[in-house]
């Protein structure tokens, strides 16, 4: 009687690790209290919306439009801010800690499919770019009132937010042309190697 060779197994059986290599790998989950916190921050900012939505409702109709168009421009800044919570608290769990394993899940964010460090970095960097355009934009809305004391900013003021706007627009620039780069690179590597 012959037997014949069972065929390998459809499923890896995973390296085994030595000591060290497991306690520097299991220190991924010394961020999770870190995710934690953030998504507390999270809540925080929440209830914040929620109090501003509300004095926004309560004095819609003594306030003028151009302060209303500030609370507003303050509630899509909150958004915003969400937003990049949500992209580092996600992402970030599944880049740096382990797998969500969200594949096939109707509410799985289009984004997490291909997420990594680089592209991560990228959407944040994206986020902060949108975040300080609507700060920048309320201080613009707000502009008409310099040199009064009903400004809450001044000239000099004004110039550094332009200024630390540029400074995010500039980084971006820099992280995406990196990140490139970086691409390009290994794709030419693949290529000769």
């Amino acid at each position: 009687m012959t037997s014949e060779p069972k065929a390998p197994s459809a499923e890896a059986v995973p390296p085994r690790l030595g000591l060290f290599a497991q306690l520097i790998f299991g220190s991924r989950w010394l961020q999770v209290p870190l995710y934690i916190g953030l998504i507390v921050a999270q809540a925080v900012y929440v209830l914040l919306f929620l109090k501003e939505l509300w004095h926004l409702v309560a004095h819609s109709f003594d306030a003028s439009e151009q302060q209303i168009m500030l609370v507003v421009l303050g509630l899509i800044d909150v958004v915003m801010i969400s937003n990049l919570l949500i992209m580092v608290i996600v992402g970030g769990y599944e880049t740096f800690v382990s797998r969500l394993n969200l594949t096939g899940h109707p509410d799985e964010p289009e984004w997490l499919s291909h997420v990594n460090a680089s592209v991560l970095k990228i959407k944040l960097a994206m986020a902060i770019i949108g975040i300080s355009s609507i700060s920048l934009l309320r201080t613009f809305i707000e502009a008409g009132n310099l040199g009064t004391t009903r400004s809450n900013f001044t000239e000099t003021g004004v110039m550094w937010q332009v200024l630390i706007h540029l400074t995010f627009i500039v980084s971006a620039i820099g992280i995406a042309w990196v990140d490139r780069l970086s691409e390009s690179g290994q794709r030419n590597q693949a290529g000769h190697g």
